[in-house]
């Protein structure tokens, strides 16, 4: 199993934009190979950053789900909102079976 998590920073006031752009893509991937879900989450303290947990049954899977058909267009769609560069995700590795 291959675990990511990440943070993506909108500018000012397009928080809840980029949110519904990657709760679309959560909808997207959940149609493709290896994918077990994708969180998307918000904490009101940090009032521009959204939250992603990923899981996929291996990271050949993650790789090949930014092909998928639409998830290109979405990331374009957010780059624009995007305050910088989205950090890296971090890859946990998963200690239990689901």
């Amino acid at each position: 199993m291959y675990l990511l998590q990440g943070k993506l920073t909108a500018k000012d006031g397009k928080r809840d934009e980029l949110a519904e752009i990657l709760k679309d893509a959560s909808k997207l991937i959940s149609n493709a190979e290896g994918s077990k879900f994708y969180i998307v989450g918000k904490c009101e303290e940090d009032k521009n950053d959204v939250y992603v947990t990923e899981l996929w049954n291996t990271k050949e899977d993650h790789d090949n789900s930014l092909n998928y058909p639409g998830v290109r267009e979405l990331i374009m769609k957010a780059m624009p909102i995007l305050d910088g560069q989205p950090e890296k995700g971090k890859e946990i590795e998963v200690l239990n079976e689901m």
